[in-house]
């Protein structure tokens, strides 16, 4: 593990190896964080970061009595912007990296920053702020190799902590950026294919933007790692994201072909998704590379307990997402234009599960078994002693049948209002609002929450609260009682997701009070 991101955890916020659960929560007592993606954060260079204001955050979350912090994966984004489709499980996105922070740091100055674009400061416009900032961090990443410093020591250092992905992930970006973004699949056959006369041509006609990849990513992990810092000092635990598959289009897979079903020219003979079901009568086909998962187990999921060693630099915890991957998953031919003509395979899971609680001390995972879940995925589950999710979004449609089902939720688990991937309670309330007045599902949320859409966010995160699960979780859009102009993401939706942002007068202290007051009586409250 990363020395650097390691010793920001606060002394009871280490998980406890190889206990009776195996799992992996800082403390037994309940607790309540907010879900928010650091590009969410305010700010006035175009996009959140993680300098001051997310210092201010995370202060702000201690101040109301939240322990958790959740965030969406921090990885590099390519086409659509999704953080669930990196171009590395290993990287940061360097569009976060702070630009105060490097004005501080002396590595930006004034002058850098006096023709940047005006945007809106409640929405993340990437076509106009990824070209400025990305000359932006050049230009820093440029000054710091040029300056002679103590910080090159420290440099060398991470680079060489990180050996294992670093050089492969900053060839693949300069080759990427050389290439005007066309996906590897679409490279020169050499490059394509990394023969080794290619590969060491490459490195040496794009050295310095290699170098500057590698800068990026380095002062990227330092600024986090001050972020973390604070965060341990004020008793907020950073929640993190790790989705089962990566994007075919990745460092991941052009350097480690061997590990993913490919052809020989490296594209998918299967791919990922999800069968048909009640919502999608030909299921979703999402199009990332399945696994080998003989050729994992032949190398002891050594790539996979590097994968998750490495998310733990960034967060205490980890939610998997879609856990049920390990048990079985659904197997779809890469030709198939939907996911119908797919079939259930046996994934690894107790083998990988056991590797990593050993290898690591510990699972300090969150299951997300959302979906059609078999009693084998919660059984696998329930094993390591991990916590699941429950959505009170979904939740509520299941009242009219189960009507005691909010008093089965399970106290281990992580209750939500709403992922990432619903809309804000707000809109979804209005939607259901929208619908004939006999509607079941229509009738258990007035019934739960009242009739006015103004006031139902609020009710829904104090049912979240006073639920038995150990964890309760909600996007700051629900504290906000914010409506579905603020929806982070749509799925199945090619563009406009992920821009939603937040300025700070839209935080004022009356919803930080009620929030505290919530916390507290509901037995949540932080004890740092």
């Amino acid at each position: 593990m990363n020395p650097d991101a390691a010793h920001v955890r606060s002394p009871d916020a280490t998980f406890p190896g190889r206990g009776a659960d195996g799992g992996g929560w800082p403390d037994a007592s309940r607790g309540a964080g907010l879900l928010l993606h650091v590009t969410s954060l305010p700010g006035a260079w175009g996009v959140g970061e993680i300098g001051p204001h997310a210092v201010r955050w995370v202060r702000a979350l201690a101040g109301m009595g939240v322990r958790y912090w959740q965030v969406l994966p921090l990885g590099p984004t390519g086409y659509g912007d999704s953080p669930y489709q990196g171009l590395s499980t290993f990287a940061a996105n360097p569009l976060l990296i702070s630009v105060d922070d490097l004005l501080r740091a002396g590595w930006l100055t004034t002058e850098d920053l006096g023709e940047f674009p005006a945007t809106d400061p409640r929405r993340a416009d990437y076509g106009t702020i990824l070209p400025v900032r990305s000359a932006l961090l050049a230009r820093a990443a440029d000054r710091f190799a040029a300056a002679p410093s103590a910080d090159h020591r420290q440099f060398e250092a991470f680079c060489a902590r990180h050996a294992d992905w670093l050089p492969d992930f900053a060839l693949f970006l300069s080759v990427k950026n050389e290439q005007s973004g066309r996906a590897w699949i679409e490279w020169p056959v050499p490059l394509a294919q990394r023969e080794p006369a290619a590969m060491a041509e490459a490195r040496r006609r794009l050295a310095r933007e290699i170098q500057r990849v590698e800068i990026l990513q380095f002062l990227f992990e330092r600024q986090w790692a001050a972020l973390r810092r604070v965060a341990a000092r004020v008793g907020v635990r950073m929640v993190g994201d790790l989705p089962i598959y990566v994007a075919h289009d990745s460092a991941d897979v052009w350097a480690r072909r061997e590990l993913f079903s490919l052809d020989r020219d490296g594209r998918p003979t299967v791919v990922a998704g999800v069968p048909p079901d009640y919502f999608s009568p030909t299921g979703q086909r999402w199009g990332n590379p399945l696994y080998r998962w003989d050729a994992h187990a032949a190398e002891s999921y050594t790539w996979w307990t590097a994968r998750v060693r490495r998310a733990l630099d960034f967060a205490d915890l980890i939610r998997f997402d879609h856990f049920r991957g390990l048990e079985s998953y659904w197997e779809i031919p890469a030709e198939a234009p939907t996911a119908e003509r797919g079939r259930w395979v046996a994934g690894p899971g107790d083998a990988l599960l056991a590797t990593l609680r050993d290898r690591l001390g510990g699972l300090p995972l969150i299951a997300e078994d959302l979906g059609l879940i078999t009693e084998a995925v919660h059984a696998l589950r329930d094993r390591f002693g991990l916590p699941g999710m429950e959505v009170l979004q979904f939740l509520v449609g299941e009242l009219p049948r189960q009507p005691d089902r909010l008093d089965r939720i399970r106290r281990n688990s992580v209750v939500y209002t709403g992922t990432h991937d619903n809309d804000t309670a707000r809109g979804w309330f209005e939607m259901l609002r929208r619908r004939d007045a006999s509607d079941p599902e229509r009738l258990a949320a007035v019934a739960l929450l009242g009739e006015c859409a103004e006031e139902a966010a609020r009710r829904l995160v104090e049912v979240a609260w006073h639920t038995k699960a150990r964890v309760a979780v909600a996007p700051l859009q629900d504290i906000l009682g914010l409506g579905s102009e603020a929806r982070m993401n749509v799925p199945g939706r090619p563009d406009g997701n992920w821009q939603w942002r937040f300025c700070w007068e839209d935080f004022p202290p009356e919803p930080r009070q009620w929030l505290r007051r919530l916390t507290a009586a509901a037995g949540r409250g932080s004890r740092a």
